[in-house]
C-alpha cells in the first residue's frame, strides 16, 4: 500500500491533465494502473479487470464533472451537439454497465484492447483527424448518428470503463470542430456513462469481499488516491486549453491512446 499510494497520485495528476486537454475523464490512464495493483492484490475475489473498469467510472464522475464546469465557464461548449445525444449515450450506458458485470474478465481485457487499436487505425488513415482545414466549416450531427450513435457509444464506453472520448472526439473531429471543441464536449457527454457505471458497478458486487475498501466493484482506496492527485491537476491545466496547436492536440490524443494500449497488452 505505501507504493501503491504514490503511483496512483502520480496517475492521478495525470488523469486530471487527460481530462481537460483530451476529455478522457481518465479512463485510459486509469484503467491500467487499477488493473496492475488490482492484479496483484492478495485474494481479490472481485476480478482485477472489473476492479479497474468499475473505479475508473467513479474516478471519471468526478473529474468530468468539473472539468464540464470550467470548459462550460469558458464558452467551449456547443450545445447543438449535446442534446439530444447526451439522453441516448446514458440509454446505451445503462445496457453496456450490466453486459460488462456478467463478462468474462478475459473478454473484457480484449475487448477494451481491441477497442483501443481499432480507434488508433481509423484515427489515423481517416482523414481530417490529424489534420483539419482551418476553414472547415463544422457539420451537425444527423438522426442516425445521435440515436444508435449515441447508443452505440454508452454501451461501449460502459461496458469498458472509458467514459466516451474515444468515441465522441473522433465524431466531432469527423464534424469538423477543432480539437479544443471537441475535447470540451467529450466531458459532459461521459457523465451519464460514468454516472450510470459507477451506480451499476456500487451494488453488483454486493457481499463479496476483498483485501482493500470496496464499494461493490469500486475499489476506494485507489479512487481516493486518484482524485487526489486529478482534482489539482484539472485547476492547472484548464488554463492552457486552447493554446494548443491543433494538429499537436490531435497528435498527443492520438499518442495517448497508443500508450494506452500498450500498458494493458504488457500487463498479463
Amino acid at each position: 500500500m505505501l507504493i501503491e499510494i504514490p503511483v496512483l497520485l502520480a496517475f492521478g495528476c495525470l488523469s486530471g491533465v487527460t481530462t481537460v486537454l483530451f476529455g478522457f475523464g481518465g479512463g485510459f490512464v486509469t484503467v491500467p494502473v487499477v488493473y496492475a495493483f488490482a492484479l496483484a492484490e492478495p485474494g481479490n475475489a472481485l476480478g482485477a479487470m472489473h476492479v479497474a473498469v468499475a473505479t475508473s467510472t467513479a474516478v471519471m464522475v468526478v473529474n468530468a464533472g468539473i472539468a464540464t464546469s470550467a470548459q462550460l465557464r469558458a464558452g467551449r461548449l456547443r450545445r447543438e451537439y449535446l442534446w439530444p445525444l447526451i439522453a441516448f449515450i446514458g440509454l446505451g450506458a445503462v445496457l453496456g454497465s450490466f453486459a460488462a458485470t456478467a463478462a468474462d474478465e478475459s473478454v473484457l481485457r480484449w475487448l477494451f484492447v481491441a477497442y483501443l487499436a481499432l480507434t488508433i487505425v481509423d484515427s489515423v488513415a481517416r482523414k481530417g483527424f490529424v489534420s483539419r482545414r482551418e476553414d472547415a466549416e463544422p457539420r451537425t450531427l444527423g438522426g442516425f448518428t445521435t440515436t444508435a450513435g449515441g447508443t452505440g457509444i454508452g454501451a461501449v464506453a460502459s461496458f469498458l470503463g472509458v467514459g466516451g472520448s474515444v468515441l465522441t472526439v473522433p465524431l466531432m473531429r469527423r464534424k469538423g470542430l477543432p480539437m479544443a471543441d471537441a475535447t470540451a464536449l467529450a466531458n459532459p457527454l461521459s457523465l451519464p456513462v460514468a454516472v450510470i457505471g459507477t451506480a451499476v458497478y456500487a451494488f453488483a458486487a454486493t457481499g463479496t469481499s476483498s483485501g482493500t475498501a470496496h464499494l461493490g466493484y469500486i475499489d476506494l482506496v485507489a479512487a481516493g488516491a486518484l482524485l487526489c492527485g486529478s482534482l489539482p491537476t484539472i485547476a492547472v491545466t484548464r488554463r492552457v486549453v486552447g493554446r494548443i496547436p491543433d494538429r499537436a492536440h490531435a497528435i498527443a490524443y492520438l499518442a495517448l491512446l497508443a500508450a494506452a494500449l500498450i500498458a494493458v497488452v504488457v500487463r498479463q
